[in-house]
């Protein structure tokens, strides 16, 4: 179940495409639509914050990249309430239309965290930029 569709969150993002929030932004990440999706500018590395709330615990995570614009060399990092990081790990995604699943270790389902950071330290672009038509978080 994604949880974002079920919690208040708050998202930052490192870029949008020439700055262009109405057409690339990150809200296009979120509203399930096929048509539609964050555009990063260029340049490396990109990253998605995610914060929240209150707390969760997340089993896992899926992104649906625009193949050619897909995350390499990528990891996600975990916070508690404090900003204390409480786990970091790399994900390797495929540069593939189709959405990607990857579960978080099984140590690390049951600390809730306040703050959830994706870096994508390179891309399959040339110039560096990431385009994410969903993001999903799961509980």
């Amino acid at each position: 179940m994604n949880i974002l569709t079920k919690v208040n969150f708050n998202c930052r993002v490192s870029s949008v495409l020439n700055k262009e929030v109405k057409q690339y932004g990150k809200q296009f990440m979120f509203d399930t639509k096929e048509e539609t999706s964050w555009t990063s500018d260029e340049g490396t590395p990109q990253w998605i914050t995610v914060s929240f709330d209150e707390p969760q615990t997340i089993s896992g995570f899926s992104f649906q990249f625009q193949g050619g614009f897909a995350g390499l060399k990528s990891e996600m990092i975990m916070y508690s309430a404090d900003g204390a990081q409480i786990h970091q790990e790399p994900f390797y995604p495929e540069d593939i239309n189709s959405p990607q699943l990857f579960q978080v270790k099984d140590t690390v389902r049951e600390k809730a965290c306040s703050k959830i950071k994706f870096i994508f330290e390179s891309s399959t672009d040339l110039f560096g930029r990431i385009i994410v038509y969903n993001l999903q978080l799961l509980s």
